[in-house]
């Protein structure tokens, strides 16, 4: 949880942003403390935050209150000096940057730092934490990205016979299911900002589907069969609409159901899609396994007959 932001500023502060005061009581709203500070030596401010010079050297767990704080920095060299060191650090554009400020292999550059809301400071900690973005919630369930920790529950799901009458199933092999949701998770979430997410019954805690997300933007959904046909994907989807039409942004989104899925061909036209084609997709792309390092399968080709859906705004 994100407890602390860190201003680092390799000279004076006073230089390069005038006001900070209505940020930081802007950030106190959401529990999270603002601090700048000026140096030109990062080493000395990395020793003062973790307490202990074997720490501070490189060895040891860093403390779990500085992996509550989000370094943001306004030199390249800091950032990278906070970054090798295993801290949550951004990079920080100021009014008197260089044009040609870089900071290579940073997640997040934030500038006009006295205007981002705490969302944006949020989300950019939880991604260098590992943890997964809260989406939105309904009156039922939290949406959220999904985790590796979730396989373990879709495995549960996928127990049923009747959760692969219209869609793939798991690879064989849970650990090949975690390290595929651990690459999409890294190369897919980080990139986009959307992408694979759970929904959880707020009731229990449970995960009871998947609402998944690719690049086109494109609506898929699953939900288990203890919680079908009382009204959840519909809940879900339509809250998830919304969030793409005015958070997200999207104009268009499309989707892809197998034909013969009549009950969700249904509901995508309840929430508005328009049938626009059928098309023949390959399925089953991984085979049973996840190949990684170049290896490739050379399984026969397997292709379903799916209904195309659009929505346009």
């Amino acid at each position: 949880m994100l407890k602390k932001i860190v201003l680092v500023f390799h000279d004076n502060a006073n230089t390069s942003l005038k006001e900070l005061d209505e940020e930081k009581v802007y950030l106190s709203d959401f529990g999270i403390e603002l601090e700048t500070i000026s140096s030109q030596r990062v080493q000395d401010i990395w020793s003062l935050y973790v307490g202990s010079t074997k720490v501070a050297s490189g060895e040891g767990e860093i403390p779990e209150s500085v992996r509550q704080i989000l370094f943001l920095c306004d030199d390249p060299d800091d950032f990278a000096y906070l970054k090798d060191k295993g801290a949550y650090v951004c990079g920080m554009i100021t009014p008197v940057s260089d044009p040609g400020i870089s900071f290579e292999g940073a997640q997040y550059i934030f500038s006009e730092i006295d205007d981002v809301d705490a969302d944006s400071f949020l989300k950019a900690h939880q991604r260098q934490a590992g943890e997964p973005w809260d989406i939105l919630e309904t009156d039922r369930l939290r949406i959220r990205e999904t985790t590796v920790e979730d396989v373990d529950a879709l495995y549960e799901i996928y127990a049923e016979p009747s959760m692969t009458r219209y869609m793939e199933g798991l690879f064989e092999d849970p650990a090949d299911e975690k390290r595929y949701m651990k690459d999409y998770i890294e190369k897919v979430c980080s990139l986009m900002g959307f992408g694979v997410w759970s929904l959880v019954n707020k009731e229990d805690g449970k995960l009871i589907g998947i609402r998944n997300g690719f690049d086109e933007p494109e609506l898929g959904f699953f939900i288990g069969v203890p919680w079908q046909r009382q009204g959840f994907a519909t809940e879900a989807c339509s809250a998830i609409m919304e969030f793409g039409r005015n958070v997200l942004g999207f104009d268009k989104v499309q989707t892809l159901v197998k034909k013969e899925n009549e009950v969700s061909i249904h509901l995508c036209e309840k929430l508005g899609f328009k049938v626009l084609d059928e098309v023949e997709i390959e399925e089953d792309i991984y085979g049973a396994s996840y190949m990684t390092q170049g290896r490739v399968s050379f399984e026969p080709e397997k292709r379903g007959r799916y209904v195309r859906l659009e929505w346009n705004k």
